[in-house]
């Protein structure tokens, strides 16, 4: 397994899990532009490309069936798996994350949701806290989350189509008192935590920009960098709130390993692409 394989500090769970989510990159790259639909076998030879044997990727797709992100399907004859429609509708509000990553200014003020969830709902309670965590909400006391204003309509919109918005109240507004705001923001969120993981993305892939721009890559190259780099990064805009530049500290390594993200995704995406739709369509 290659080093981009391995899973990053802080990366959440097991090595099956990683795996998983090395899976649900491929489906999200490049089964939905394929009528979203890919082999079983295509994706068990993109994986090995990966370096990931088939046995440990056909297990881990029926464990995706199990959990609903993935549908077993045959075109044409060809045993194959599509999105489930409430993973096509998570990926389609990550591309915006991941890919646009809108950082909030001090006049878009800050957003304030108070739930209260009978102890008879208990999974309730765990969605919505789940869902807010995905929005880049804090904690600013128990039961009651804020987020920069300018996610007002993404919460409203998300908390919606999840059925959770009995639960909740919402409002909008400034800060008014008291204390420093950005020593707040730093008990809201885990700052601390978070600049780590932005400082091991950096020191992890900052190499393959070096390589793609010393002497370029092939198609394969591209993909065996592009998709494990992708699945690292995706999580990271999930757990940054996009607080507005000016309650952050000076210099803060998450807008360097964005930059990085960007030229990263720049330099491989098309030819990973070039690669994988060649395996897809039988070429590769």
């Amino acid at each position: 397994m290659t080093a981009e394989l391995q899973s990053p500090r802080g990366a959440a769970g097991r090595p099956d899990t990683r795996l998983a989510q090395l899976i649900l990159t491929l489906f999200g790259l490049y089964a939905r532009a394929e009528h979203n639909w890919l082999s079983v076998a295509s994706v068990v030879r993109l994986m090995a490309d990966l370096e990931v044997e088939g046995q440990a990727v056909r297990s881990s797709i029926s464990r995706l069936k199990r959990r609903g992100v993935l549908r077993s399907e045959r075109h044409a004859g060809a045993a194959g798996y599509a999105l489930a429609d409430p993973a096509l509708k998570m990926l389609a509000e990550g591309d915006v994350r991941i890919f646009e990553r809108v950082r909030a200014v001090a006049d878009d003020g800050w957003l304030v949701v108070v739930y209260s969830v009978p102890e008879s709902e208990r999974e309730k309670r765990h969605e919505l806290r789940s869902s807010l965590t995905r929005l880049g909400f804090g904690t600013a006391a128990p039961g009651v989350w804020v987020a920069p204003g300018n996610v007002a309509s993404e919460t409203r919109l998300t908390l919606e189509r999840r059925g959770l918005s009995a639960y909740v109240d919402i409002f909008t507004g400034d800060h008014f008192a008291y204390g420093d705001l950005r020593s707040k923001v730093r008990t809201w969120w885990d700052l601390d935590e978070l600049t780590e993981l932005y400082a091991d993305f950096l020191q992890r892939h900052r190499p393959l920009l070096e390589r793609a721009s010393a002497s370029g890559t092939t198609p394969v190259e591209a993909f065996r960098m592009y998709v494990p780099m992708l699945t690292e990064w995706r999580r990271l805009p999930y757990r940054d709130p996009g607080l507005p530049l000016s309650l952050l500290p000076p210099g803060w390594n998450g807008v360097t390993a964005g930059a990085l993200f960007d030229e990263l995704n720049t330099a491989l995406s098309a030819p990973a692409r070039e690669h994988a739709l060649a395996v897809i369509h039988g070429k590769g």
